[in-house]
Protein backbone atom coordinates (compact mmCIF):
# COMPACT_ATOMS: atom_id res chain seq x y z
CA UNK A 1 0.00 0.00 0.00
CA UNK A 2 1.24 3.54 -1.02
CA UNK A 3 1.71 6.13 2.14
CA UNK A 4 -1.60 7.94 2.55
CA UNK A 5 -1.05 11.99 3.22
CA UNK A 6 -3.17 12.34 5.87
CA UNK A 7 -4.78 10.01 8.74
CA UNK A 8 -8.78 8.48 8.38
CA UNK A 9 -10.14 9.48 11.11
CA UNK A 10 -10.01 6.02 14.25
CA UNK A 11 -13.13 7.57 14.82
CA UNK A 12 -14.88 6.32 11.55
CA UNK A 13 -16.57 3.08 12.28
CA UNK A 14 -18.32 2.49 9.09
CA UNK A 15 -19.92 4.01 6.30
CA UNK A 16 -24.56 4.76 6.23
CA UNK A 17 -26.51 4.66 4.01
CA UNK A 18 -28.21 8.24 4.14
CA UNK A 19 -31.27 6.76 3.18
CA UNK A 20 -32.34 3.34 4.75
CA UNK A 21 -29.32 4.04 7.76
CA UNK A 22 -27.88 0.77 7.27
CA UNK A 23 -24.41 0.48 7.96
CA UNK A 24 -21.97 -0.70 6.19
CA UNK A 25 -17.72 -1.55 6.38
CA UNK A 26 -15.46 1.30 5.94
CA UNK A 27 -15.12 1.26 1.77
CA UNK A 28 -15.54 2.55 -1.01
CA UNK A 29 -19.24 2.81 -2.18
CA UNK A 30 -19.41 4.62 -5.51
CA UNK A 31 -22.95 3.77 -6.05
CA UNK A 32 -24.20 4.66 -3.33
CA UNK A 33 -26.11 2.10 -0.70
CA UNK A 34 -26.21 -1.69 -2.22
CA UNK A 35 -29.59 -2.19 -0.64
CA UNK A 36 -31.33 1.30 -2.11
CA UNK A 37 -30.01 0.06 -5.24
CA UNK A 38 -31.24 -3.15 -5.62
CA UNK A 39 -34.76 -1.73 -4.45
CA UNK A 40 -34.21 1.12 -7.27
CA UNK A 41 -33.54 4.09 -5.31
CA UNK A 42 -30.11 5.04 -5.27
CA UNK A 43 -28.98 6.60 -2.20
CA UNK A 44 -25.48 8.09 -1.02
CA UNK A 45 -23.74 6.32 1.84
CA UNK A 46 -21.60 8.46 4.10
CA UNK A 47 -18.83 8.24 6.61
CA UNK A 48 -20.35 7.26 9.88
CA UNK A 49 -18.59 8.16 12.67
CA UNK A 50 -18.54 7.12 16.80
CA UNK A 51 -20.83 10.29 18.81
CA UNK A 52 -17.19 10.19 21.27
CA UNK A 53 -15.68 12.07 17.60
CA UNK A 54 -17.52 14.89 19.05
CA UNK A 55 -16.68 15.18 22.37
CA UNK A 56 -13.09 16.05 20.52
CA UNK A 57 -10.72 19.48 20.95
CA UNK A 58 -11.01 20.81 17.55
CA UNK A 59 -13.36 20.14 14.69
CA UNK A 60 -11.00 18.84 12.31
CA UNK A 61 -10.24 16.21 14.35
CA UNK A 62 -14.38 15.61 12.78
CA UNK A 63 -13.91 14.80 9.47
CA UNK A 64 -12.45 11.17 7.17
CA UNK A 65 -8.75 12.61 7.06
CA UNK A 66 -7.22 14.89 9.68
CA UNK A 67 -3.92 16.70 8.92
CA UNK A 68 -2.15 19.58 6.91
CA UNK A 69 -4.33 20.71 3.92
CA UNK A 70 -2.85 19.62 1.06
CA UNK A 71 -2.46 22.19 -0.96
CA UNK A 72 -3.98 25.20 1.53
CA UNK A 73 -7.28 24.13 0.70
CA UNK A 74 -9.84 25.16 3.54
CA UNK A 75 -10.28 27.75 5.79
CA UNK A 76 -11.90 30.68 3.04
CA UNK A 77 -13.06 33.73 4.34
CA UNK A 78 -16.34 35.07 5.37
CA UNK A 79 -16.98 38.46 3.56
CA UNK A 80 -19.53 41.09 4.77
CA UNK A 81 -21.83 42.98 2.02
CA UNK A 82 -23.08 45.96 3.63
CA UNK A 83 -23.59 47.37 0.26
CA UNK A 84 -25.70 44.63 -0.67
CA UNK A 85 -27.81 44.39 2.48
CA UNK A 86 -29.04 47.74 1.93
CA UNK A 87 -29.49 47.22 -1.94
CA UNK A 88 -31.93 43.89 -1.31
CA UNK A 89 -33.32 44.83 2.10
CA UNK A 90 -31.75 42.53 4.23
CA UNK A 91 -30.27 42.64 7.82
CA UNK A 92 -26.62 40.92 7.53
CA UNK A 93 -25.69 39.37 4.02
CA UNK A 94 -22.65 37.80 4.04
CA UNK A 95 -20.52 35.67 1.17
CA UNK A 96 -18.79 32.55 2.15
CA UNK A 97 -15.81 32.90 -0.78
CA UNK A 98 -14.58 29.56 -1.75
CA UNK A 99 -12.87 31.20 -4.87
CA UNK A 100 -9.94 31.44 -2.30
CA UNK A 101 -9.02 27.58 -2.47
CA UNK A 102 -6.20 27.07 -4.73
CA UNK A 103 -7.87 26.15 -7.70
CA UNK A 104 -10.81 29.31 -7.11
CA UNK A 105 -13.69 26.31 -6.15
CA UNK A 106 -14.82 24.35 -3.73
CA UNK A 107 -14.16 21.68 -5.60
CA UNK A 108 -10.49 21.24 -3.63
CA UNK A 109 -12.16 20.32 -0.23
CA UNK A 110 -13.37 17.17 -1.92
CA UNK A 111 -10.37 16.50 -4.20
CA UNK A 112 -8.12 16.28 -0.89
CA UNK A 113 -10.31 13.74 0.42
CA UNK A 114 -10.02 12.07 -2.94
CA UNK A 115 -6.96 12.10 -3.30
CA UNK A 116 -6.11 11.14 0.46
CA UNK A 117 -8.57 7.60 0.14
CA UNK A 118 -6.63 7.22 -3.30
CA UNK A 119 -3.51 6.51 -1.33
CA UNK A 120 -4.76 4.72 1.53
CA UNK A 121 -6.07 1.98 -0.99
CA UNK A 122 -3.51 1.82 -3.58
CA UNK A 123 -4.71 3.08 -6.40
CA UNK A 124 -2.66 5.09 -8.41
CA UNK A 125 -5.25 6.63 -10.81
CA UNK A 126 -7.74 9.14 -10.13
CA UNK A 127 -10.39 10.04 -12.57
CA UNK A 128 -13.35 12.44 -13.30
CA UNK A 129 -16.23 13.39 -15.75
CA UNK A 130 -15.94 17.18 -15.82
CA UNK A 131 -15.85 19.84 -17.73
CA UNK A 132 -14.98 22.44 -15.22
CA UNK A 133 -14.46 23.09 -11.63
CA UNK A 134 -14.16 19.46 -10.70
CA UNK A 135 -11.78 17.98 -13.38
CA UNK A 136 -9.35 21.31 -12.62
CA UNK A 137 -9.43 20.61 -8.88
CA UNK A 138 -8.54 16.96 -8.98
CA UNK A 139 -6.08 17.38 -11.60
CA UNK A 140 -4.14 19.64 -9.47
CA UNK A 141 -4.40 17.66 -6.07
CA UNK A 142 -3.69 14.39 -8.14
CA UNK A 143 -0.52 16.20 -9.21
CA UNK A 144 0.54 16.84 -5.98
CA UNK A 145 0.05 13.49 -4.57
CA UNK A 146 1.95 11.84 -7.65
CA UNK A 147 -1.23 10.30 -8.95
CA UNK A 148 -2.63 10.11 -12.60
CA UNK A 149 -5.34 11.93 -13.45
CA UNK A 150 -7.97 11.17 -15.97
CA UNK A 151 -10.53 14.12 -17.06
CA UNK A 152 -13.40 12.68 -18.90
CA UNK A 153 -15.47 15.48 -20.35
CA UNK A 154 -16.76 16.45 -24.17
CA UNK A 155 -15.77 18.39 -27.01
CA UNK A 156 -17.31 21.95 -25.97
CA UNK A 157 -14.70 21.88 -22.41
CA UNK A 158 -14.14 25.78 -22.06
CA UNK A 159 -9.97 26.50 -23.03
CA UNK A 160 -9.59 27.66 -19.46
CA UNK A 161 -10.62 24.51 -17.52
CA UNK A 162 -8.51 22.44 -20.48
CA UNK A 163 -5.63 24.21 -20.22
CA UNK A 164 -5.42 23.90 -16.67
CA UNK A 165 -6.29 20.61 -16.29
CA UNK A 166 -3.74 19.87 -18.83
CA UNK A 167 -0.96 22.45 -17.05
CA UNK A 168 -1.59 20.02 -14.27
CA UNK A 169 -0.54 16.95 -15.98
CA UNK A 170 -4.13 15.47 -17.01
CA UNK A 171 -5.25 13.05 -19.64
CA UNK A 172 -7.99 14.63 -21.28
CA UNK A 173 -10.10 12.54 -22.82
CA UNK A 174 -13.39 13.71 -24.90
CA UNK A 175 -16.81 11.80 -25.66
CA UNK A 176 -19.86 12.80 -27.99
CA UNK A 177 -22.24 13.04 -25.20
CA UNK A 178 -21.77 13.55 -21.47
CA UNK A 179 -24.41 10.10 -21.11
CA UNK A 180 -21.06 8.54 -22.15
CA UNK A 181 -18.76 10.40 -19.99
CA UNK A 182 -20.49 8.82 -17.38
CA UNK A 183 -20.45 4.90 -18.93
CA UNK A 184 -16.69 5.45 -19.29
CA UNK A 185 -16.20 6.00 -15.77
CA UNK A 186 -18.23 3.45 -15.08
CA UNK A 187 -16.58 0.97 -16.84
CA UNK A 188 -12.99 1.84 -16.01
CA UNK A 189 -13.99 2.29 -12.43
CA UNK A 190 -15.66 -0.93 -12.00
CA UNK A 191 -12.85 -2.48 -13.76
CA UNK A 192 -10.63 -1.17 -11.16
CA UNK A 193 -8.42 0.75 -13.67
CA UNK A 194 -9.88 4.31 -12.01
CA UNK A 195 -10.50 5.87 -8.91
CA UNK A 196 -13.25 8.28 -9.13
CA UNK A 197 -14.39 11.35 -8.01
CA UNK A 198 -17.69 11.88 -9.60
CA UNK A 199 -20.83 9.72 -10.11
CA UNK A 200 -21.57 7.99 -13.24
CA UNK A 201 -25.07 6.39 -12.14
CA UNK A 202 -28.68 7.35 -13.79
CA UNK A 203 -30.57 8.19 -11.68
CA UNK A 204 -27.39 9.69 -9.63
CA UNK A 205 -25.68 9.79 -6.50
CA UNK A 206 -23.53 12.09 -4.83
CA UNK A 207 -19.58 11.86 -5.63
CA UNK A 208 -17.36 9.90 -3.94
CA UNK A 209 -18.83 10.50 0.02
CA UNK A 210 -14.63 10.61 1.39
CA UNK A 211 -14.36 13.46 -1.06
CA UNK A 212 -18.24 14.96 -0.32
CA UNK A 213 -17.60 14.54 3.71
CA UNK A 214 -14.76 17.38 3.22
CA UNK A 215 -17.74 19.66 2.65
CA UNK A 216 -18.88 19.52 6.18
CA UNK A 217 -16.27 21.39 6.89
CA UNK A 218 -17.50 24.69 5.44
CA UNK A 219 -20.09 24.29 8.13
CA UNK A 220 -17.97 23.99 10.74
CA UNK A 221 -16.07 27.41 9.30
CA UNK A 222 -18.97 28.98 9.08
CA UNK A 223 -19.72 28.31 13.05
CA UNK A 224 -16.61 29.25 14.31
CA UNK A 225 -16.03 32.79 12.11
CA UNK A 226 -19.67 33.61 13.31
CA UNK A 227 -19.54 33.81 16.37
CA UNK A 228 -22.56 35.65 18.47
CA UNK A 229 -23.94 35.95 14.91
CA UNK A 230 -24.62 32.54 13.30
CA UNK A 231 -26.39 32.36 10.21
CA UNK A 232 -30.15 31.76 9.83
CA UNK A 233 -29.55 31.07 6.21
CA UNK A 234 -27.37 29.49 3.54
CA UNK A 235 -28.03 29.24 0.09
CA UNK A 236 -25.98 27.37 -1.92
CA UNK A 237 -25.76 26.35 -5.75
CA UNK A 238 -27.00 23.19 -6.37
CA UNK A 239 -26.56 20.28 -8.87
CA UNK A 240 -26.42 17.32 -7.32
CA UNK A 241 -26.49 17.92 -4.01
CA UNK A 242 -22.40 17.30 -2.73
CA UNK A 243 -22.23 20.77 -1.33
CA UNK A 244 -25.67 21.15 -0.02
CA UNK A 245 -25.29 17.78 2.18
CA UNK A 246 -21.96 18.70 3.11
CA UNK A 247 -23.15 22.16 4.89
CA UNK A 248 -26.26 20.59 6.43
CA UNK A 249 -24.80 17.64 7.21
CA UNK A 250 -21.95 19.94 9.07
CA UNK A 251 -24.49 21.80 11.11
CA UNK A 252 -25.97 18.71 12.34
CA UNK A 253 -22.83 17.28 13.62
CA UNK A 254 -22.52 21.00 15.43
CA UNK A 255 -25.67 20.49 17.06
CA UNK A 256 -24.78 16.64 18.12
CA UNK A 257 -21.40 18.14 19.81
CA UNK A 258 -23.90 20.74 22.12
CA UNK A 259 -22.64 23.70 20.22
CA UNK A 260 -25.60 24.68 18.48
CA UNK A 261 -29.58 24.37 19.29
CA UNK A 262 -31.53 25.74 16.22
CA UNK A 263 -29.59 24.82 12.82
CA UNK A 264 -29.61 27.51 9.97
CA UNK A 265 -31.94 26.80 7.43
CA UNK A 266 -29.73 25.84 3.82
CA UNK A 267 -31.69 26.44 0.92
CA UNK A 268 -30.54 25.24 -2.81
CA UNK A 269 -30.71 27.10 -5.70
CA UNK A 270 -31.32 25.55 -9.43
CA UNK A 271 -30.71 27.59 -13.09
CA UNK A 272 -34.28 25.32 -13.88
CA UNK A 273 -36.68 23.63 -11.55
CA UNK A 274 -35.68 20.01 -10.45
CA UNK A 275 -35.81 20.07 -7.06
CA UNK A 276 -38.96 22.38 -6.56
CA UNK A 277 -40.55 19.66 -9.07
CA UNK A 278 -39.60 16.75 -6.66
CA UNK A 279 -40.79 19.23 -3.86
CA UNK A 280 -43.88 19.58 -5.71
CA UNK A 281 -44.37 15.54 -5.70
CA UNK A 282 -42.43 14.36 -9.06
CA UNK A 283 -40.64 10.80 -8.67
CA UNK A 284 -37.06 12.10 -8.12
CA UNK A 285 -35.60 9.46 -10.30
CA UNK A 286 -37.41 11.70 -13.05
CA UNK A 287 -34.75 13.31 -15.70
CA UNK A 288 -36.16 17.22 -15.96
CA UNK A 289 -35.90 19.13 -18.71
CA UNK A 290 -33.46 22.38 -19.20
CA UNK A 291 -30.53 24.38 -20.64
CA UNK A 292 -28.68 27.00 -18.26
CA UNK A 293 -25.15 28.82 -19.04
CA UNK A 294 -25.09 27.98 -15.36
CA UNK A 295 -23.02 25.04 -16.41
CA UNK A 296 -21.22 24.32 -12.88
CA UNK A 297 -24.94 23.30 -11.62
CA UNK A 298 -26.69 22.24 -14.82
CA UNK A 299 -27.37 18.71 -15.38
CA UNK A 300 -31.34 17.28 -15.24
CA UNK A 301 -31.21 14.94 -12.47
CA UNK A 302 -31.75 14.79 -8.50
CA UNK A 303 -29.85 13.00 -6.05
CA UNK A 304 -31.55 11.72 -2.59
CA UNK A 305 -28.74 13.77 -0.39
CA UNK A 306 -29.82 17.20 -1.72
CA UNK A 307 -33.35 16.30 -0.63
CA UNK A 308 -32.31 15.60 2.60
CA UNK A 309 -30.00 18.62 3.07
CA UNK A 310 -33.28 20.73 2.65
CA UNK A 311 -35.40 18.17 5.18
CA UNK A 312 -32.88 18.35 7.84
CA UNK A 313 -32.35 21.88 8.28
CA UNK A 314 -36.12 23.09 6.94
CA UNK A 315 -34.70 24.64 3.69
CA UNK A 316 -36.19 25.76 0.86
CA UNK A 317 -35.24 25.67 -2.66
CA UNK A 318 -35.85 28.17 -5.87
CA UNK A 319 -34.98 28.02 -9.72
CA UNK A 320 -33.35 31.15 -11.34
CA UNK A 321 -33.95 32.87 -14.32
CA UNK A 322 -30.38 33.22 -16.26
CA UNK A 323 -31.05 36.70 -16.84
CA UNK A 324 -31.30 37.55 -13.29
CA UNK A 325 -28.17 35.87 -12.35
CA UNK A 326 -26.42 38.12 -15.10
CA UNK A 327 -27.63 40.99 -13.36
CA UNK A 328 -26.97 40.18 -10.54
CA UNK A 329 -22.98 38.65 -11.55
CA UNK A 330 -22.70 42.61 -11.87
CA UNK A 331 -24.35 43.30 -9.10
CA UNK A 332 -21.86 40.99 -6.67
CA UNK A 333 -18.83 42.85 -9.07
CA UNK A 334 -19.72 46.40 -7.72
CA UNK A 335 -19.80 45.08 -4.65
CA UNK A 336 -15.77 43.73 -5.00
CA UNK A 337 -16.93 39.93 -5.56
CA UNK A 338 -16.46 38.80 -8.94
CA UNK A 339 -17.91 35.33 -9.17
CA UNK A 340 -18.58 32.76 -11.92
CA UNK A 341 -22.03 32.59 -13.17
CA UNK A 342 -23.20 29.55 -11.03
CA UNK A 343 -21.90 30.75 -8.01
CA UNK A 344 -23.71 34.00 -8.32
CA UNK A 345 -26.87 32.37 -8.64
CA UNK A 346 -26.81 31.78 -4.84
CA UNK A 347 -27.59 35.67 -4.68
CA UNK A 348 -30.25 35.74 -7.16
CA UNK A 349 -32.12 32.58 -5.08
CA UNK A 350 -31.87 34.36 -1.67
CA UNK A 351 -33.68 37.52 -3.24
CA UNK A 352 -36.45 35.45 -4.40
CA UNK A 353 -36.82 33.83 -1.46
CA UNK A 354 -36.77 37.24 0.50
CA UNK A 355 -39.50 38.42 -2.26
CA UNK A 356 -41.49 34.69 -1.26
CA UNK A 357 -40.77 35.49 2.34
CA UNK A 358 -39.39 32.66 3.04
CA UNK A 359 -36.69 34.34 4.22
CA UNK A 360 -36.91 37.12 6.65
CA UNK A 361 -35.60 40.63 6.36
CA UNK A 362 -34.24 39.97 9.35
CA UNK A 363 -32.29 37.64 8.24
CA UNK A 364 -28.44 36.88 9.09
CA UNK A 365 -28.17 35.39 5.21
CA UNK A 366 -24.84 33.96 4.38
CA UNK A 367 -24.58 32.90 0.21
CA UNK A 368 -21.62 30.50 -1.01
CA UNK A 369 -19.70 31.40 -3.28
CA UNK A 370 -18.66 28.03 -5.02
CA UNK A 371 -16.09 29.71 -7.07
CA UNK A 372 -14.60 33.02 -8.47
CA UNK A 373 -15.47 34.70 -12.21
CA UNK A 374 -11.96 34.77 -13.45
CA UNK A 375 -11.87 31.68 -15.14
CA UNK A 376 -15.02 31.98 -17.07
CA UNK A 377 -14.18 33.02 -20.81
CA UNK A 378 -15.23 36.26 -22.10
CA UNK A 379 -15.77 37.52 -25.62
CA UNK A 380 -16.12 40.71 -26.86
CA UNK A 381 -17.37 41.58 -30.19
CA UNK A 382 -14.77 44.85 -30.51
CA UNK A 383 -11.04 45.20 -29.20
CA UNK A 384 -10.80 48.21 -26.49
CA UNK A 385 -10.57 51.33 -28.25
CA UNK A 386 -6.77 53.52 -27.47
CA UNK A 387 -6.50 56.79 -26.15
CA UNK A 388 -3.40 59.18 -27.17
CA UNK A 389 -1.27 59.95 -24.23
CA UNK A 390 -1.29 64.10 -26.00
CA UNK A 391 -5.11 63.60 -25.25
CA UNK A 392 -4.70 63.03 -21.77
Amino acid sequence: MTQCLARRSLYMMGMRCIRCGRIFPIGDYFEGCPNCLSGGWPASVAPAYDDAMFTSEHWKNWLAYSGEPVLGEGETPLVRLPSLEQRIGIACLSAKCEGANPTGSHKDRMSAFVVHRAKEVGLTTVAAASSGNAGVSLAAYAASAGLDCVIVTTPDMSANWRRAAEMHGAQIIATATSDERWRLVAEKTRSGAWYPVTNYLTPPVGSNPFGVDGYRAIAYELFAQSGANQPTDVVVPTARGDIIWGIAQGYADLRKAGLLTVLPKVHAVEPFPRITCVIAGVDMRETFAGTSALVSIGGGTVTFQAMEALKMTGGAAVAVAETQVREDQMELARAGLYLELSSVAALSGLKRLLHAGVVSRAANAVIVATSHGYKEEAHYERPLDTVSLRLM
